[in-house]
């Protein structure tokens, strides 16, 4: 499925120093930040809009709470002075931040997501990106997340969490895609 305008966003999801602390315990997709910082790359030399989002936790024991080092963006993922950058602090970067308002004024329909943590700020924002009628991707290869125990305290590594919630999303609010898919998808806007 190809993307139907020109103008498809890019939007690195809470790409931060935190999310490498060891306290998240063993994550998946070891070559996530190499696939997002290769779309990255992509999506400035074609000029298209990037959308940087940065966690602020309100919660002062997070590793995402601002002036913490955790707070900072990733290398691979800091912002060019010319991308914008919105900050939120809930799990939906549409949540408080304007994002839906910032969109529809710029005219953009289509949202290709990136970034951590695939079950959590990953799949509530792509949901609701899906049920506001934006045409979204979320790009399998270029998030992550981390095992984690279901409600009866069974543990799921990291794996099956993230296949999970692709899965909740693929078809209903989301195309599940590879960075590989974007590639060919961005290829036929040069």
């Amino acid at each position: 499925m190809p993307f139907t305008t020109v103008q498809p966003l890019l939007m690195i999801v809470d790409l931060q120093k935190a999310i490498d602390d060891e306290s998240w315990g063993i994550r998946n997709n070891p070559e996530a930040e190499e696939n997002i910082l290769k779309l990255l790359n992509t999506w400035r030399d074609l000029k298209l809009p990037i959308l940087h989002i940065k966690h602020m936790s309100t919660d002062s024991s997070s590793t995402y709470y601002p002036g913490t080092p955790g707070n900072d963006f990733k290398t691979i993922a800091e912002p060019l002075a010319n991308e914008v950058v919105m900050k939120k602090s809930t799990n939906s970067a549409f949540i408080g931040t304007g994002l839906d308002k910032m969109l529809s004024e710029r005219g953009i329909s289509e949202i290709v997501i990136t970034g951590v943590i695939t079950n959590n700020s990953v799949e509530a924002t792509a949901r609701m990106a899906g049920n506001l009628g934006y045409e979204t991707f979320v790009v399998s290869d270029a998030t992550y997340t981390f095992g984690q125990k279901d409600f009866s305290g069974k543990y799921h590594d990291a794996d099956v969490v993230h296949n999970m919630s692709l899965a909740n999303l693929h078809g209903e609010y989301a195309q599940v895609l590879t960075s590989n898919d974007v590639d060919e998808l961005t290829g036929a806007l040069e």
